[in-house]
């Protein structure tokens, strides 16, 4: 007797709290990483990986030193979209928001911080800032297009 066909379904998007804190920041980075690679393919070429875990790493960063309100986690939202990779990480401080794209400035030599969103802007295709419609807060969008694969040339 054959046994039945077995479908494997893989989820097009990873949603996870996580806590406010150092640690937290670090495993949404890892958690990031480990989801392209169980999506395989270009998802997970060297070029996309760098890419989204530096801007998880720096997103969660900013939740966790920025838009922490005590006793109150962040999430991170990781989704396959048609062409890209979208990232989100959500807050529940509303009153601290970040500069909006293109009004991001560099940090001076000398500043302890401030290089987070210059390194967003520089490595993301497009990113934003919008209010949560049904908490207080604000999620941090960003995306980052997939490279098209090579394409087979025709031997002659």
């Amino acid at each position: 007797m054959e046994a039945p066909p077995t479908t494997v379904t893989v989820s097009r998007t990873l949603a996870q709290r996580l806590s406010a804190t150092p640690r937290g920041a670090r495993l949404a980075r890892q958690l990031a990483v480990a989801q392209l690679h169980v999506w395989g393919g270009v998802l997970a070429s060297e070029e996309v990986v760098d890419k989204v875990s530096v801007i998880v790493a720096e997103l969660a960063a900013n939740a966790v030193t920025h838009g922490r309100v005590p006793g109150r986690d962040f999430e991170l939202r990781l989704s396959r979209v048609t062409g890209s990779v979208r990232i989100e990480v959500t807050d529940t401080r509303q009153d601290r928001r970040p500069p909006a794209p293109g009004a991001v400035r560099s940090a001076r030599p000398l500043d302890d911080g401030g290089r987070g969103l210059v390194l967003v802007d520089a490595l993301a295709d497009r990113w934003e800032v919008l209010d949560r419609a049904d908490a207080p807060g604000k999620t941090v969008r960003a995306e980052v297009d997939l490279p098209f694969p090579a394409r087979r040339r025709a031997v002659p």
